[in-house]
């Protein structure tokens, strides 16, 4: 019988994580496959939460995260821990996520032990090098060094197609899907306090999230005046908003947002929490990548608060309106979803382009094919 092939998740952020906990699942249901996973823990405590959720122990943990930690510190920490697991486990395969620092510096140290890679979330493109910053740069990094590509939608596996890369990449949604479907109950009972106090069943809510690097500032006020005029404008309107720890968000969202009674600055909640509360609210404004594929699988529209978006497929489905950063414009977003009915019909019903929950499935099997076949060839 074939040894199993081994295959090393890693990842280090919260939303990776989301994304890779269905994945890890299935890869240590799945014959054949030996799993194990590395965390780098370039998030902590938010990382953590993921991991409890879905009983994920980490084979290996760097616990890289630091008070002032910079990109550079976060790339230089993945790439010299990685290379001690690597040497340690010698893995087959190595799967990265998405476009963080951890997932092109974990590439990069598997490429340097010419070990394969796996890029699940690839081929997602905003065709500006720094914006989103850095993760635009970072997912064209990994995408040359992968040597399997999961692409969520056919419209990724076309950019990937574009940029020459032309084998081992498949379509296979978005393993979101898979992560939802596990999570989100009618009969949720809210883990925070916070959330658990609000009267979510009285009005329309909106659930805010806006934190990107890019938009820091002066683009941060200007969203958070539009968003507050449409409160203002609105009685029944409520505003819920999970703040990133981030000083620089947080002193924002209190300066221009606190003190107002149908405004809810929380702190961050823990996924499952976030998924149901999205699936209880009126509508989602974000500037945050994943929220533009789980708000639409959960029915809820979306004002996307950025100038562009990787993920155009929301758009073009009819799913996401993508207002910018400009108070005036994403007041104007946000006063179409409350004021049209017919389109927020239209946006809540609208077809989820991200696939059907059977992801991860996908991928296990995938990859078994694909080490059957190195095998053949050896």
């Amino acid at each position: 019988m074939d040894a199993p092939v081994t295959v090393l998740s890693v990842f280090g952020t919260r939303p990776e994580a989301i994304k890779m906990a269905p994945l890890v699942k299935r890869l240590e249901q799945t014959p054949g496959i030996r799993s194990l996973v590395c965390v780098t823990a370039q998030h902590r405590q938010m990382l953590d939460s993921v991991l409890a959720r879905f009983a994920i122990h980490p084979d290996y943990d760097l616990d890289l995260m630091r008070q002032g930690q910079t990109l550079t510190t976060i790339t230089v920490g993945v790439l010299e821990g990685m290379e001690k697991v690597l040497t340690d486990c010698t893995p087959d395969l190595v799967l990265v996520h998405g476009d963080t620092s951890t997932s092109t510096a974990a590439a990069l140290a598997a490429f340097y032990q010419q070990i394969p890679v796996g890029h699940v979330e690839a081929g997602l493109r905003s065709f500006d090098r720094y914006s989103p910053f850095p993760e635009e740069m970072n997912r064209l990094l990994t995408s040359r060094m992968a040597e399997l590509h999961f692409a969520p939608t056919v419209r990724a596996r076309d950019n990937l197609l574009r940029e020459g890369i032309c084998q081992g990449v498949h379509v296979v949604g978005n393993t979101v899907i898979d992560a939802l479907q596990q999570m989100v109950h009618e009969s949720y009972r809210f883990h925070s306090g916070e959330l658990a106090t609000l009267p979510l069943s009285q009005g329309r809510w909106i659930v805010m999230t806006a934190h990107r690097r890019e938009n820091l500032g002066e683009h941060l006020q200007a969203i958070c005046r539009g968003v507050l005029r449409l409160v203002e404008a609105h009685p029944d309107v409520h505003l819920v908003y999970p703040v990133h720890p981030n000083p620089a968000v947080r002193a924002v969202a209190e300066a221009v947002l606190g003190g107002h009674e149908r405004v809810h600055l929380i702190a961050p909640v823990e996924v499952e929490d976030m998924h149901n509360l999205i699936k209880r609210c009126y509508m989602v404004m974000t500037d945050s990548g994943g929220l533009q594929e789980e708000a639409p699988a959960l029915g809820k529209p979306i004002v996307v608060l950025r100038t562009e978006t990787e993920r155009p497929e929301v758009v073009e489905a009819g799913m996401a309106l993508l207002a910018g950063v400009q108070e005036d414009d994403v007041a104007s977003a946000g006063e179409r979803l409350l004021t049209d009915a017919a389109l927020y019909h239209r946006m809540a019903h609208a077809i989820n382009p991200y696939g059907d929950g059977h992801s991860s499935e996908q991928i296990a099997q995938i990859i078994l094919e694909w080490s059957r076949a190195r095998r053949d060839m050896a």
